[in-house]
């Protein structure tokens, strides 16, 4: 299998801080990771980078065997960052609507349409989004990020302010797009939703990448086996 993710000796600097160390990574097409760590260990900067967002300094990185700020690897490529994405004077519809025809999806009433539903807004389609409440966002952005069909989800904490009801919703679009061969990373604290759907782990501690391998069944049987792995990887 064609390598969908590769990323070879990157190294991130903020000013005279290195907020990734080296990170060497591939992800296969198909897998979904599950990048792990503490707050501040380099999570969102790696999603930014391979987004396509963010520079680095050193290092190589190919998506599609495309640079990440391609054209080819941007129309691609669907990312959830914490910003949400949305704009607020907009209704839910118009957001969508945009966005459909940004990337190119065919028939872009259609499109939004679908995936309002699909998220349970289409009966707030015409609100302005500065109404929603936080969770109303996180879907409506889930929306914007899924409704091209990118082969490359890129997901920052998707799980954020989602009741119980979105988070199985968010789930089932997980298994769906896994199954149409689309390739996640996901960084998440919500353990058990992310080790469900997820083939592949990654832990980064410090702006390094410490830990990759396969989901193991131990890792879903008690998610607590991570943060130990965390502390002995710390104490390395």
């Amino acid at each position: 299998m064609a390598d969908e993710i590769r990323l070879e000796g990157v190294w991130k600097f903020y000013g005279d801080y290195a907020a990734l160390r080296d990170v060497s990574l591939t992800i296969n097409a198909g897998a979904c990771c599950a990048l792990l760590g503490r707050n501040g260990a380099g999570k969102t900067t790696l999603l930014r980078i391979l987004a396509g967002l963010s520079p680095f300094q050193r290092g190589e990185i190919r998506l599609f065997r495309e640079k990440p700020r391609s054209e080819e690897a941007r129309r691609r490529t669907g990312f959830l960052g914490h910003g949400i994405g949305v704009y607020e004077d907009l209704s839910a519809r118009e957001n969508l609507l945009f966005f459909a025809r940004i990337a190119g999806a065919g028939n872009a009433e259609d499109t939004s349409a679908r995936w309002l539903a699909r998220v349970g807004l289409e009966k707030v389609a015409q609100m302005p989004v500065r109404q929603f409440s936080r969770g109303m966002r996180q879907r409506l952005a889930l929306a914007r990020t899924f409704l091209h069909n990118p082969r490359l989800l890129l997901l920052d904490e998707p799980f954020t302010s989602l009741d119980d009801r979105a988070i199985a919703m968010l789930s089932e679009l997980l298994e769906e797009a896994r199954r149409s061969g689309a390739t996640i990373i996901l960084s998440t604290h919500q353990l058990r939703e992310a080790l469900s759907i997820a083939s592949h782990v990654a832990l980064v501690e410090n702006g390094r990448l410490r830990y990759s391998g396969e989901r193991t069944a131990e890792m879903l049987d008690d998610p607590a086996y991570l943060y130990r792995l965390y502390t002995e990887l710390g104490a390395a």
